[in-house]
């Protein structure tokens, strides 16, 4: 899939991987490795941007992936995002559709939202956002109709 079909197809909280084709490299090649995964890993969708227009510049639709945290015992660290425009040369694909009423925690209503979790019910939704507080969160439930036939049940995390 290319990287608009992505944009335009994709829900939130799907699972997708990228990939620019090349064969994954030995385990002895450390940082080729690490490059390597630069190009092909996998997230999961949390954001869509609409194109910009800045002065004379425009900029590109494009989405985020959240790739993963990093940390000690229960103290998240670090989170790992990274945005692709829909310009992009990669190759995409669905893993994981979020599964039918499991419930996206978005951080804002609107299209400035972003997906901040993925419960797997109201109640553990509410939860949630009772440990971690977002005033202004807006809760969206995934119905069977933004499940695609045959993708399986999916998950939620």
């Amino acid at each position: 899939m290319s990287a608009q079909l992505i944009s335009d197809t994709a829900p939130l909280g799907a699972i997708i991987r990228y990939s620019d084709g090349t064969p994954r490299l030995p385990e002895r090649h450390r940082r080729k490795l690490q490059a390597w995964e630069r190009h092909n890993n996998t997230g999961r969708l949390v954001k869509k941007h609409a194109a910009t227009i800045v002065g004379q510049t425009t900029i590109p639709a494009s989405f985020t992936f959240h790739e993963g945290d990093f940390g000690s015992k229960a103290v998240i660290i670090l989170r790992v995002f990274r945005t692709f425009s829909i310009d992009s040369a990669l190759a995409f694909s669905v893993v994981e559709h979020p599964a039918a009423g499991s419930i996206l925690v978005l951080d804002r209503p609107g299209d400035a939202g972003e997906l901040v979790h993925v419960a797997q019910h109201q109640q553990a939704a509410d939860e949630w956002l009772s440990r971690h507080g977002y005033p202004n969160a807006q809760l969206h439930e995934v119905t069977a109709d933004e499940v695609p036939a045959g993708s399986g049940k999916g998950r939620a995390a």
